[in-house]
């Protein structure tokens, strides 16, 4: 349950479970659906009531202390008595930044202030749940869709409202070439469905790729410490040789787990003796090389201690996307490759992303 609630009557209170979304390994049939771009930020659904306004996040916590920017456009740019779901995200001139909305969670307001002064955000609304005190989740998609766009109409930045199309083709296209502005992938919305708190009645369509990478360590799975491997530990070569931690996979049954420990033991032998990570406690060394086990404001608390293995094997992966020298989310383990050897796992294997300007997805408009 989110603290900190507002005294204010909104039509809906939060906190609201927000509709959520089931992968899917490609676009649906055009005919049934409407299709959005998937936008790479802070899932956020905003309550406005005359000069009350409430910013709440996807895990149902109070957000707007960290994005006291737009505070004023929101209440100047909403109309009252709504609900609107969307994302928060900041964009650069390379596209969408998701490394400077993670520096927003921070608990100073000083410091929150000054990356607001300087990397302001933007929302970008996708659904609307209530307007004029009128609760619309019962709505179909379409109908809700139509009264965003009527309740959007005259919106100015900082706030945007999220592209729209029925014609498949035109969602393959935005799949490809959005992507260079930094977004996620397409979201497919039934269009007659209604507005699902916490269910998965969306699709979500995501950039499918696969990398060779370097198995350099594992952690210990949480209800099999010391018999079950919880995660891999993957590493990319950059151009001057150096081993960079990328990040993980951990999509492996318990059986498998169990297996893997097995499987990996005889790698542990010796291997932080010459191990490229053995002296991740080196701040230059950490400064210039990404290496496990670094706590921050979204791993406290959780044990990131992991164990080293010889620099032998090789495993291929498939990631959705990069966010700066790292894979965004954790990979899904594909096999083991024997065949590949550790040195010719560098990053300039991966595909590179055209780029794209973020405004043009903007003016995509709705089709």
């Amino acid at each position: 349950m989110a603290t900190g609630l507002p005294a204010a009557a909104f039509s809906i209170q939060p906190p609201i479970e927000p509709m959520l979304a089931k992968l899917a390994e490609d676009l649906p049939a055009e005919g049934a659906y409407l299709y959005e771009p998937k936008w790479d930020g802070f899932r956020s659904i905003v309550f406005r009531r005359g000069p009350a306004i409430f910013i709440q996040s996807r895990d149902l916590r109070p957000l707007g202390r960290y994005f006291p920017e737009l505070h004023d456009s929101l209440l100047a740019g909403l109309p009252d008595d709504c609900v609107v779901d969307g994302e928060i995200v900041i964009a650069n001139d390379r596209g969408l930044d998701f490394d400077a909305l993670q520096l927003r969670l921070h608990p100073a307001a000083s410091r929150v202030a000054k990356l607001a002064a300087a990397t302001p955000s933007s929302f970008v609304a996708f659904d609307l749940l209530a307007l004029g005190g009128h609760d619309l989740r019962g709505k179909t998609q379409a109908d809700r869709r139509q009264l965003l766009e009527k309740a959007f109409a005259t919106i100015k930045p900082p706030i945007h409202l999220t592209p729209v199309t029925r014609e498949r083709a035109v969602a393959t296209d935005w799949l490809a070439r959005f992507e260079g502005a930094g977004l996620d992938g397409v979201i497919a919305k039934p269009e007659n469905g209604p507005y699902q708190p916490g269910k998965r009645a969306m699709l979500k369509i995501k950039h499918a790729r696969t990398a060779e990478c370097v198995v350099a360590g594992f952690r210990w799975h949480k209800e099999g410490q010391g018999t079950h491997v919880g995660s891999l530990l993957l590493g990319l070569y950059d151009a001057r040789g150096t081993l960079h931690h990328v990040g993980v996979t951990s999509s492996f049954t318990m059986t498998r787990r169990q297996e893997l420990a097995k499987e990996l033991g005889p790698l542990r032998h010796g291997a932080l003796d010459s191990h490229p990570w053995r002296d991740r406690a080196s701040a230059d060394e950490h400064a210039t090389t990404r290496m496990p086990g670094g706590q921050s404001r979204w791993s406290a608390g959780k044990d990131l201690s992991w164990e080293p293995l010889r620099i032998e094997r090789v495993c291929e992966v498939k990631y959705d996307h990069m966010q700066g020298d790292r894979f965004r989310h954790a990979a899904t383990f594909l096999r083991w490759r024997a065949d590949k050897l550790p040195a010719d796992c560098r990053y300039d294997q991966l595909e590179v992303t055209t780029a794209y300007e973020l405004a043009k997805v903007f003016s995509a408009g709705s089709k």
